[in-house]
């Protein structure tokens, strides 16, 4: 399909980089938590001849083409239509306690934003739909056109980081009132109306934090984030590693926040030794988050917002002493 011709993965050689020594040489079992349209799975997969890869995307659309692409690898790939933070029962179903390697490509996939049905760009006109799996749950419109406005309020203040989110909120209630939202560009149309002439010259387009609040709320994005990379560390296997990408900083955050919980002592200060299971059963890879160069994001700039973090598992919370071996599947 067009759109995987299209899709650049990004951070692809760091990626590469980060997860490869969990990966090597042996039989391994990774989860591409995020497989969209297959790019980094892919590339794992020529890289590691050994591999088997479970691709996990809400996004029925998504895996269809995941499965063009990868169609060389059959046999060595499992694709599963479901969230990202149904990860524990993805695994139950294969029957996999551990896993030797965890990849999330956070927000919304190349297919999505080109894909003008989808109602994800504000670019163009289309329906306000913004679901990535378009079989289930409420559109965009059905926010805008139902939801208090305080709650339109804080989505657009928390979500979107939108500096004139009170008054787009009013204006969106005032809006419906005299007709219900049903296209991107009735919305744009009110954004633009709504945010000062001077603001609207910085920063970008400025309907992009408003629709980037609207697709997190329909999703329920962070909501599942928070459940899912936890989640994740608890099934990598000793020697185990975790990669994420975000392309925000409300995502960024709940990344950066797991992987500190779990990379951090919890012997009282002042101990002079730690107490046993209480040491770190991570160790962090990245130092802070990692973003891509001028040459890639000159050659593809949607990787000009990603943050990489990525993590190492070095003990099991039931095995406490434990921190030598690779990972096992």
């Amino acid at each position: 399909m067009a759109g995987s011709l299209q899709h650049t993965p990004v951070l692809l050689g760091r990626s590469l980089e980060l997860l490869g020594p969990a990966l090597a040489s042996r039989q391994a079992v990774m989860v591409d938590a995020t497989i969209g349209l297959g790019g980094h799975a892919a590339a794992l997969l020529d890289a590691h001849p050994q591999l088997t890869l479970i691709g996990i995307d809400r996004d029925p659309q998504a895996l269809d083409a995941a499965g063009d692409r990868l169609r060389a690898h059959t046999g060595r790939v499992h694709l599963v239509h479901a969230v990202y933070d149904q990860l524990p029962q993805v695994l139950r179903r294969f029957d996999l306690p551990h896993v030797d390697g965890v990849l999330f490509d956070l927000g919304v996939s190349s297919l999505q934003l080109d894909n003008a049905e989808r109602g994800f760009s504000y670019a163009r006109n289309t329906a306000l739909d913004m679901r990535m799996d378009p079989s289930t749950g409420p559109t965009a419109a059905d926010v805008l056109n139902t939801y208090p406005e305080r709650d339109l309020r804080r989505i657009f203040r928390d979500y979107g980081e939108e500096r004139f989110a009170g008054r787009i909120a009013a204006a969106v209630v005032a809006q419906r009132a005299r007709r219900p939202f049903e296209t991107t560009t009735e919305l744009v149309d009110v954004i633009y109306q709504n945010i000062p002439a001077a603001a609207r010259r910085q920063g970008g387009h400025p309907a992009k934090r408003t629709f980037q609040a609207l697709r997190i709320e329909v999703n329920g994005e962070l909501a599942a984030l928070r459940v899912a990379v936890p989640a994740a560390l608890d099934a990598l296997a000793v020697g185990g590693r975790l990669v994420a990408l975000a392309y925000h900083s409300l995502e960024d955050r709940i990344v950066k926040r797991a992987l500190a919980r779990l990379s951090t002592s919890r012997t009282p200060a002042g101990m002079p030794v730690e107490l046993p299971g209480h040491g770190p059963q991570l160790s962090v890879l990245t130092r802070g988050a990692e973003r891509a160069g001028p040459a890639e994001i000159a050659a593809n700039p949607r990787a000009a917002s990603a943050r990489l973090r990525a993590a190492q598992r070095i003990t099991l919370p039931e095995q406490p002493g434990c921190s030598q071996g690779g990972p096992t599947s």
